[in-house]
């Protein structure tokens, strides 16, 4: 008998015996309760209604049975097997109390309690003649339950009618009619009724109407008899109240700035008038300006609710304030109907100081560790501009990959304006909940290379950032420059980048200028939606201008330089979108395509080594170490030399593909079966370096690397560790007909050596 056979027998003896010590601590005459089911007995309804309305009904059945992970109950069997329920001490009740579950027992099921929840539940469907029966089955200390729904003929809607006066409520509740809910022939359905409540309260509250409320509205019913069907009626409550039925405008904006929540009052009598504002700032802590680029309210205007939240998101995105509090309260010296408004905002401490020790892995498999120090001012010209001033210095070792034990070193800064307003001669009028923003940013990096070289890196750029909606970003950098050098370079280096034109690429001193502008579209915080996406869209280019104007063409020898450095012109565009499909209970499939595409021109033979694509590592194939694929089917070892980093393999081209099943073994626990397929290309062949294979073609199918594996993820709130195993199945360097290396897998220890890929990284990969 071989030894898998054993363990297939071992496991299975044990989910056995997991399944029967189940009833072990249920009481003498009661019983282990295992759940209830739901049939719709009548034939009348359609079998896919009948299905989903099956489904609903059980889903309001209490109690819930105990969870159950592959059909087996793993809580309620450590809850068994560690230890006795009576006693409250020792390590065996300690883990029984933290991830164990006691029985839920039979005699804590009100049927007569669920009975009427079925009921109510297909009243509030439009089966108004419902009813329902149970049955019970027990069997070796355990019972189920079987309801039995009778639902009856569901009533659909035969007329909708808006009862109206001469009133503005009585108009402005006519005006409302045109987008409701409520359609002729519809089923009668209670929730869609709850909906159109606070549909025509949203309404009416961009009319002024401040007090009013869903509750103001009644629906009236009358049924048709022997006709299964209702006619409604969508009036005003007798008993709404004066206020709720009048139109309210704005009077006086009263904003403070620095108030302090211990306070009890303020003195409105210290504030300044700013346009339609009192600003009550005795410190002038902030100008009044950055006020009116966050209200949407005006003296005068009427009320209505977005006005009001678009003001509370702009106060709350400036970033300075740590809470925000808003009141309304019926004007005293107005001349009726007015409201005045109160805003309090309690600001952050103007200035802090930040210190972060992490250590970490990168998608080149190196892992080392980082400290990160932050200063902050949150009002820096009393503008409620941002300004962050940040160093770092860390170390990695890369302990496997390419090239084992090539280590770095590298530290920088960099200064981020963050300035709440467009900095333009032009002016711009942002209607969004989002105030658009001027970025500035100046930056400096060093790297060191152990045995390589040693890079410097200066970056600046000026842009703005606008955001259309919570799910839409926009950022345009009018101006973006780096400029790459070499500071030193080691010998060994150097005459392997002699014959290396590969090498030497990565030490060419390179100046990029030019704008760029990314798109930002994702509505993944909305976890209830079946299908969510995210698409990222980035446009980037350099020397395009200048090149024009200078007529650099380095195919004629006419190279151009800015600064006495050669510069890069080119056209770079990449796209990332994804999509995440939810199948319930915590599980989803998500996936991942990116395209990239870079053309180099003009003064420029070819993409800046900083702006070419790159593929594989932890975020990218897993079964591939990072920089290791391509060009198309080149080898992966091309160009390593002893003694030397290997170059990274690079290109002007880039096809991503990737899709992961997690599900979600608990509140905790998620795992990851995984498929990742790409490549990437040149756009045309180098001269100083051919390399078989390594252009793009119309068989860039054929030459796609393709990996799977599995894994973990432990989701603790404040990060997500994510452990990935994969293994390549198809390796494009090979042979054609060779390529799919099935038949290779055997699990052998020269097999795992070469082809297993174990990751560590913080958060999802997509």
């Amino acid at each position: 008998m071989s030894n898998r056979f054993i363990k297939v027998i071992f496991l299975f003896s044990t989910l056995i015996a997991a399944a029967c010590s189940t009833t072990k601590y249920v009481p003498e005459g009661d019983y282990l309760y295992r759940g209830a089911s739901v049939k719709i007995e009548d034939k009348d309804v359609k079998s896919r209604e009948a299905k989903a309305l099956a489904t609903e009904l059980k889903g309001v059945l209490r109690p819930r049975t105990n969870s159950r992970f592959l059909g087996i109950p793993f809580k309620l069997w450590i809850y068994n097997s560690f230890g006795n329920p009576k006693k409250t001490k020792g390590l065996g009740n300690k883990i029984r109390t933290k991830f164990g579950e006691p029985p839920v027992l039979f005699s804590s099921v009100k049927v007569d309690y669920n009975l009427q929840l079925l009921t109510n539940r297909m009243e509030n469907r439009g089966y108004f003649r419902a009813s329902a029966t149970a049955d019970s089955s027990l069997r070796r200390k355990q019972a189920s339950l079987t309801y039995h729904a009778f639902p009856g003929p569901q009533y659909t809607i035969s007329t909708v009618r808006f009862a109206s006066d001469s009133s503005d409520l009585g108009k402005a509740l006519t005006r409302t009619a045109r987008r409701s809910f409520l359609k002729i022939g519809d089923p009668f359905d209670l929730d869609i009724i709850k909906s159109e409540r606070e549909r025509i309260d949203a309404r009416l509250k961009e009319r002024g109407f401040y007090y009013f409320s869903p509750e103001d509205i009644i629906v009236q019913v009358d049924s048709i008899n022997n006709q299964h069907k209702v006619d409604l009626v969508v009036n005003i409550k007798n008993a709404t109240s004066e206020e709720a039925r009048q139109k309210y405008t704005i009077n006086n904006i009263f904003i403070y700035p620095n108030y302090n929540l211990s306070k009890d009052s303020i003195d409105v009598k210290a504030g300044e008038r700013y346009k339609d504002f009192i600003v009550v700032d005795t410190a002038h802590t902030f100008k009044p300006q950055v006020f009116e680029r966050t209200m949407f309210f005006h003296k005068g205007d009427i009320y209505n609710r977005t006005d009001h939240n678009m003001s509370l998101n702009r106060l709350v995105n400036l970033g300075t304030f740590k809470f925000v509090k808003n009141k309304f309260t019926e004007s005293i010296d107005g001349t009726g109907n007015q409201l005045d408004t109160y805003y309090y905002l309690s600001p952050y401490p103007k200035k802090s100081l930040r210190a972060e020790l992490l250590s970490r892995t990168t998608s080149a498999n190196f892992s080392g560790s980082e400290i990160n120090v932050s200063w902050r001012n949150r009002n820096t010209f009393r503008g409620a501009e941002l300004l962050t001033i940040s160093a770092y210095a860390g170390t990695d070792i890369q302990v496997s990959g390419v090239n084992p034990g090539n280590s770095l070193f590298r530290y920088g800064a960099e200064a981020n304006l963050n300035i709440p307003k467009l900095i333009s001669p032009f002016k711009f009028n942002a209607s969004s909940a989002f105030i658009p923003r001027t970025k500035i940013m100046l930056g400096f990096d060093y790297l060191d290379r152990k045995l390589a070289y040693s890079l410097n890196s200066f970056r600046t750029s000026f842009g703005y950032v606008w955001k259309e909606d919570q799910k839409r970003e926009h950022t345009l950098n009018l101006l973006a420059a780096t400029y790459v050098f070499p500071y030193k370079v080691d010998f060994r280096y150097a005459d392997s980048a002699a014959r290396n034109p590969a090498l030497r690429r990565a030490i060419d001193t390179q100046l990029v200028v030019g704008p760029n502008y990314n798109f930002l579209y994702t509505n993944t915080v909305q976890t209830n939606k079946k299908h969510t996406f995210y698409e990222n869209f980035n446009i980037d280019e350099s020397g395009v201008l200048m090149g024009l104007f200078s007529g650099a063409n380095y195919k004629t020898g006419n190279r151009k330089n800015l600064l006495s450095i050669p510069f890069s012109q080119y056209i770079r565009i990449e796209n990332d979108f994804r999509h995440y499909l939810n199948l319930g209970y915590g599980n989803q499939l998500a996936s991942r395509l990116i395209l990239g595409y870079g053309f180099a021109f003009g003064n420029s033979p070819a993409l800046p080594y900083i702006k070419q694509f790159f593929i594989g590592g932890s975020n990218s194939l897993r079964a591939f170490r990072a920089r290791s694929i391509g060009p198309g089917s080149s080898e992966p070892n091309f160009s390593r030399e002893k003694g030397v980093a290997a170059p990274d393999k690079t290109g002007d081209i880039k096809l991503e593909f990737n899709t992961e099943y997690r599900p979600k073994f608990n509140n905790i626990v998620r795992g990851a079966v995984f498929l990742d397929a790409g490549n990437i290309w040149l756009l045309r062949d180098d001269p100083e370096q051919p390399v078989a294979g390594a252009k793009f073609s119309k068989e860039f199918l054929s030459e796609l690397a393709v990996g799977t594996g599995v894994g973990l993820r432990f989701d603790v709130n404040f990060f997500v560790l994510r452990t990935d195993l994969a293994f390549p199945i198809r390796k494009p360097w090979l042979p054609k007909g060779e390529r799919w290396v099935f038949s290779d897998i055997d699990f052998s220890r020269e097999w795992r050596k070469e082809n297993l890929v174990f990751n560590l990284a913080i958060g999802y990969p997509f």
